[in-house]
């Protein structure tokens, strides 16, 4: 319904004509003698009213008493109150301001300047209202395109997900490891990433980049698949020749994450890429590829790492027996199997009945 009616509340009706005569031409009138019917008309008639013009002494209900109502049923914002009056009362017009009004009109009218004030404000009003709809509507869209992009976002990870299981177990079955591997390194991965988000809470974990974590450690070997056979599967010690080759599925895995992880989940492809190339850095320098010491290595691949440390350990592959649990877990911690920081060695220490619980739900564990 077009909003084209002015609703005038006054008991005098020599004042209630004079004001329909300066808005007839433009404006639909309605005419209330008191308060109460005032409030009546208005409610009845809320959707198609610009304006109110309202006297303040009036019987049955003065003006005040319309706006204390307004303001309880918070109607007073919605439309522009202009009050009427012929006092010069400092303390009136203080109070009509509190309640909300928007301007006073004085006793006697002089029609141009009544004219213009009301327009103004039922102009000013009708643009507030546009730019209130207009921010609703804007937010509406955002908040579905947010919802469609959250959607395509989800769509995207679960696609990885499948690709890099698919990759994943690739690299197992032509490593012939067992088909456990890769979430043996996911859940001692995120055992050990919760325990240093307590522990160390510079580091930044949270849960939400412990999940992104987790996913992306099923990358760490992905660059394996470059490997070639003879080498990937020695029984024996390698050659420094064939040892070059095998180190390099640290820059060709990440070099693969690159190529094939979409880029619009930005952490994701970041932990895939920073797993992949660096989880064979080492705390002292001595690792590769990129020779990088301390914590110029990622906190995400120096978890992984120890993951995969001990799950080589306690795990049989083609080139050794498996180790006890325990005897595993001092070898990393005595830095037989490289060097760790003492921090996230602290944690693995504080994690290791967790990976003792973990490592015997693992179907395969030895």
């Amino acid at each position: 319904m077009k909003r084209n009616t002015i609703l005038i509340v006054e008991d005098m009706m020599i004042n209630r004509m004079m004001l329909a005569e300066i808005f007839k031409d433009e404006y639909d009138i309605l005419e209330a003698e008191n308060g109460e019917e005032g409030l009546r008309l208005l409610t009845e008639n809320f959707s198609s009213i610009v304006a109110v013009l309202l006297d303040i002494v009036m019987p049955v209900m003065d003006g005040f008493g319309v706006l204390e109502e307004l303001n309880r049923q918070n109607l007073i914002s919605k439309v522009p109150i202009i009050m009427i009056t012929g006092e010069n009362s400092v303390e009136f017009e203080r109070r009509g301001y509190e309640y909300g009004i928007v301007e006073y009109i004085h006793k006697p009218y002089f029609a141009p300047v009544v004219r213009q004030m009301v327009k103004n404000n039922i102009n000013l009003y009708a643009y507030k209202a546009g730019l209130e709809s207009l921010v609703r509507t804007q937010t509406a869209e955002l908040q579905e395109q947010n919802k469609l992009l959250k959607e395509q976002a989800e769509k995207l990870r679960k696609t990885n997900d499948v690709m890099i299981d698919a990759m994943s177990n690739v690299v197992e079955f032509r490593n012939m490891e067992s088909g456990q591997h890769v979430k043996r390194i996911r859940v001692f991965t995120k055992a050990l990433a919760q325990d240093i988000m307590v522990r160390y809470p510079e580091y930044g974990l949270t849960k939400e980049k412990i999940e992104i974590i987790n996913q992306a450690a099923a990358m760490h070997d992905i660059g394996k698949i470059t490997v070639p056979d003879n080498i990937l599967l020695k029984p024996g010690k390698l050659t420094s020749e064939e040892f070059e080759i095998m180190k390099a599925h640290t820059s060709r895995g990440s070099e693969m994450i690159a190529a094939f992880v979409h880029l619009e989940d930005e952490d994701y492809y970041n932990y895939c890429y920073d797993i992949c190339r660096h989880h064979h850095e080492r705390f002292d320098g001595r690792g590769y590829p990129d020779g990088l010491k301390g914590d110029e290595i990622g906190i995400a691949p120096q978890i992984v790492s120890i993951a995969d440390v001990f799950d080589a350990l306690v795990t049989e592959r083609v080139y050794k027996k498996a180790f006890d649990r325990e005897t595993a877990y001092q070898m990393i911690l005595n830095g037989e199997c490289g060097c760790f920081s003492p921090k996230l060695l602290e944690a693995f220490l504080g994690v290791k009945d967790e990976f003792f619980r973990l490592l015997d739900e693992s179907k395969d564990a030895r």
